[in-house]
């Protein structure tokens, strides 16, 4: 299937139709190339995530957001930084005075994206007794060795 174009059965799937306008495009992220995949990439990365989940706090200065995400490389935070710039999650605010002062925020889409992946990385800290146990089970039943 196309990604620009979906029929009743992609509906049935729960394909978002194309809107019955020129140039308007179906999306389906199950569908391999399905340009929404690079956004679902670029929000849920392990950086992407604890980026916009410490944004939703409050804006940061960058020194300040590479404190609060930890274990982040300046040039990893900057490439995400830049990422989701560009899609539209962040705001570089860059202010004229000496020294330089940046100041990252959320724009709405932004904090609608945050809100998503912090809940679900909330639940995934809520199930880390539940995924021990089913890790446990698992390697004990000889089916994780290769077989």
């Amino acid at each position: 299937m196309s990604v620009s174009s979906v029929s009743d059965a992609g509906s049935a799937r729960g394909v978002v139709p194309a809107a019955r306008r020129p140039g308007a495009r179906a999306v389906d992220v199950r569908e391999p190339l399905c340009p929404s995949r690079v956004v679902l990439e670029h929000v849920t990365s392990r950086w992407g995530v604890l980026v916009l989940a410490a944004l939703l706090e409050r804006s940061y200065r960058f020194s300040e957001l590479r404190r609060e995400v930890g274990g982040v490389s300046e040039k990893m935070l900057s490439q995400t930084l830049r990422t989701l710039e560009r899609d539209g999650f962040v705001d570089r605010d860059a202010k004229p005075v000496i020294p330089p002062r940046v100041d990252y925020t959320l724009t709405a889409m932004g904090r609608e994206a945050a809100e998503q992946v912090w809940g679900l990385a909330r639940w995934s800290e809520r199930q880390l007794d539940a995924v021990d146990a089913a890790r446990r089970t698992y390697d004990a039943s000889g089916r994780g060795s290769g077989g």
